[in-house]
């Protein structure tokens, strides 16, 4: 008979390679059953949890999973810190997250030399990073064995702003170092039930004499109204769920991705803007009208509320929405939405997703307050980003078009790939009335009474609008097209259609404003 093949031998691990086993085993969850009951019962997730949510199985490479504290009379599984790379979803990444657990997340030296490494593979693979941020800054006890700043970690950090995508995630108490880190992202996702700042409460306490809670310093609500993070949850798994989501629009411009076929109402953006022009509307309703039904993620909703920028898709398609919110300020433009709207104008720019501009503003906002503030110099933030920006965009006048807000709205001076206006559009170098208070000053002036004056300011100015409504205008050529507000959806999607495909990128583009 032939010779049966033969079985390998079953045998256990030789003893250096069981030591180098037992020892990874004693950093994970199960081998620390206190640790991570503390974490549950506050309601969060460990930081090996929170890599998980976000990691394929059996994807993650970590790095550093058997390095030890520098200071050796204390213990630290991993440094406290749990880095790595692998795949989300299929596609490539980096994920780190701070563990609370080991010595409150804060960051030493062997942590910092573990970023330090991934964070010169990240660059160098190019791959979008995402940060569970929660820790209380540099850890105090080893300021005798690491008293210099050679740490590359936040460098590295910046030097990936334009080059990949990056998303922090704030779901607990957040400072010093570790707050600053979070800020360099991107984005910032954090859990309602967040704190953050770059000094804690003993360091506020022993510099300023104030006594605060963590959350009384620094919660989730006010840097919301700040524009510090730019989008809250309730939860980490609706955290860790954005951030995937967030991610998916950073992958290029292939159709279908996501999108599960769900089509909006495009009908009812025909009733969006009132029939009386000074009435105000939401223009999250047109956003409605034109995403992909679930793909609209909107940044910083409770900052600057005169403008909404948001990334959402169309056809699986990533577009980076920009408009005015004529709800708040009748749409003018100040100081603090000029920001918002330049910083994602960079932010779609660097990453080559196209933009949408929606345009509805009677211009840039006016008065001492709006001075004081250097409006000339955020407005002018607007038209250096958009000028200078690269990637295709395309206008819809919605209502007003008028001046300067106008202008860095998307106008024909900005080179729009397409510029259509909705049959409610009126254009104007300024407002109509200030316009002809200026222009008819001394016919005013000779009227009787103010009464009387009003009367014709008013059928002055409403003569000039005639002048420079849709129809109007479209005649002058003024404007490539007067669409059906029904059709905006299918608009975009042609305009989609005809962009080129995106030249492979071998390095950075631009930088990203951090504010």
């Amino acid at each position: 008979m032939p010779d049966e093949k033969k079985k390998p031998v079953a045998r256990g691990p030789r003893p250096d390679l069981q030591a180098a086993l037992d020892a990874k085993a004693a950093t994970l969850d199960s081998a620390r059953p206190e640790a991570v009951a503390k974490r549950h019962d506050k309601g969060k997730r460990t930081a090996r949890e929170n890599v998980a949510s976000l990691i394929d199985p059996g994807s993650f490479q970590e790095f550093g999973q058997l390095a030890k504290p520098a200071f050796k009379r204390i213990e630290g599984p991993a440094d406290g810190l749990v880095i790595g790379i692998g795949t989300m979803d299929g596609h490539r990444v980096a994920v780190g997250a701070y563990d609370f657990t080991v010595l409150g997340g804060s960051q030493a030296t062997i942590s910092h030399a573990k970023f330090d490494r991934v964070g010169h593979v990240i660059h160098d693979l190019r791959l979008p990073f995402v940060l569970f941020a929660e820790g209380a800054g540099w850890r105090a006890h080893e300021d005798y064995i690491n008293p210099r700043f050679f740490e590359e970690s936040f460098v590295l950090l910046a030097r990936l702003s334009g080059l990949v995508p990056t998303v922090s995630i704030v779901a607990g108490r957040c400072f010093a170092g570790t707050a600053n880190m979070a800020g360099q992202c991107d984005t910032v996702i954090a859990t309602r039930d967040a704190a953050m700042g770059m000094a804690g409460p003993p360091l506020v306490e022993a510099g300023l004499g104030l006594k605060l809670t963590p959350e009384e310093l620094g919660a989730a609500e006010i840097h919301e109204k700040s524009g510090t993070v730019d989008i809250v949850v309730e939860t980490e798994d609706e955290a860790a769920q954005i951030a995937r989501r967030y991610l998916s629009y950073f992958r290029g411009q292939g159709a279908g991705e996501s999108w599960t076929g769900e089509v909006p109402d495009t009908m009812a953006l025909r009733d969006v803007v009132p029939e009386n022009r000074r009435r105000a509307y939401d223009v999250r309703k047109v956003l409605d009208g034109i995403a992909d039904i679930g793909s609209i993620i909107e940044l910083r909703p409770r900052f600057a509320k005169a403008a909404v920028t948001a990334l959402i898709k169309v056809e699986g398609r990533p577009v980076g929405a920009i408009a005015n919110q004529p709800s708040f300020l009748s749409g003018a433009m100040d100081s603090v939405a000029c920001d918002k709207i330049a910083r994602f104008i960079q932010l779609c720019d660097a990453h080559d997703i196209p933009i949408l501009f929606l345009c509805d503003t009677p211009g840039l906002m006016i008065g001492p307050q709006v001075e004081s503030e250097a409006l000339a110099r955020h407005s002018a933030r607007v038209l250096t980003a958009a000028a200078n920006a690269t990637v295709p965009f395309m206008t819809v006048v919605l209502r007003k078009a008028y001046g300067l807000g106008f202008y860095m709205m998307g106008s024909l001076a900005l080179g729009p790939k397409l510029l259509v206006g909705w049959p409610t559009t009126e254009f104007g170098n300024m407002g109509l009335e200030g316009a002809v208070k200026i222009v008819h000053r001394d016919e005013l002036a000779a009227l009787p009474d103010d009464k009387a004056r009003d009367a014709r300011i008013r059928e002055l100015a409403d003569e000039n609008l005639r002048r420079n409504l849709a129809m109007e205008v479209a005649e002058r050529f003024e404007i490539d097209d007067i669409i059906d507000p029904a059709e905006t959806r299918a608009t975009v999607m042609r305009f989609l259609a005809v962009l080129p495909p995106q030249a492979p990128r071998t390095g950075r583009k631009r930088l990203i404003d951090n504010w």
